[in-house]
């Protein structure tokens, strides 16, 4: 993916994001019921890479086939490409683990940006320790033998409700997961570092006792005015990069 979009999508929210997505139409593309384990205190970004679980069926998925080197769970952790998030449609099920913290730290040292299944992780307080992003329902002990057999690799899931196709890039912060459609992530980023920046100036105006009437959407010229000013005087914020770079 562009750099400089994956730099602008690590300081955007989620909601911003989502904010953005639905004024091209899009209403569905926030991974449902998903959290952070151990918030590491910045956004998860990168394109997405995928594996797909299918119902388990018993004469399938003895606890022998992990010694099958072409498992498709492990070659999914073995063939992530570095930067890139592993998304497990994991049927939205909980009551058996996506992966634990050994495949979730190998993924980490295979430099994966991070890792989101709709399903739980065993060894969650372990992987809460990682310095890798990761976004579940909930624990889960059980091996993921248990109900999922893991049956495809890098193609189109549905993940916590969200469509996902291999590259679209998918951003989480503190709350939640959002999947951009990878041709627009460019358009995105930079309409919502623009949103970011007003709503920060809302946020400080409303924290002062300003009301929301004619600030926030901005229908009042005054309003306007105040904000190009407070615009001018963060020149040297990151989050006004690109609209300097438009005045010159």
């Amino acid at each position: 993916m562009n750099e400089s979009t994956r730099e602008k999508l690590m300081h955007i929210s989620v909601a911003t994001i989502a904010t953005a997505l639905f004024k091209r139409g899009l209403r569905h593309q926030v991974i449902q019921g998903v959290h952070p384990i151990g918030w590491k205190g910045r956004n998860m970004v990168g394109p997405a890479f995928t594996l797909r679980y299918m119902p388990a069926r018993e004469d399938r998925n003895n606890i022998e086939v992990f010694r099958n080197p072409e498992h498709l769970q492990r070659v999914a952790i073995e063939t992530c490409p570095e930067g890139h998030v592993l998304v497990m449609d994991s049927r939205k099920q909980a009551n058996a683990a996506s992966a634990g913290d050994i495949l979730v730290t190998r993924l980490m040292k295979r430099g994966g940006a991070g890792v989101v299944t709709d399903g739980g992780f065993r060894d969650a307080a372990a992987i809460a320790g990682l310095a890798i992003p990761a976004y579940h329902t909930r624990p889960s002990s059980p091996t993921n033998l248990t109900n999922n057999e893991a049956i495809a690799i890098n193609e189109p899931v549905g993940c916590g409700d969200a469509p996902v196709f291999p590259g679209d890039i998918i951003v989480g912060d503190a709350d939640c997961v959002i999947v951009v459609p990878a041709e627009i992530a460019d358009d995105i980023a930079d309409e919502c570092i623009e949103m970011t920046a007003f709503e920060e100036f809302v946020a400080e105006r409303v924290a002062e006792g300003a009301t929301i009437i004619g600030l926030y959407p901005c229908t009042k010229e005054d309003n306007r005015a105040a904000y190009e000013a407070w615009l001018r005087a963060k020149d040297s914020s990151y989050f006004y990069h690109r609209i300097r770079q438009d005045e010159r």
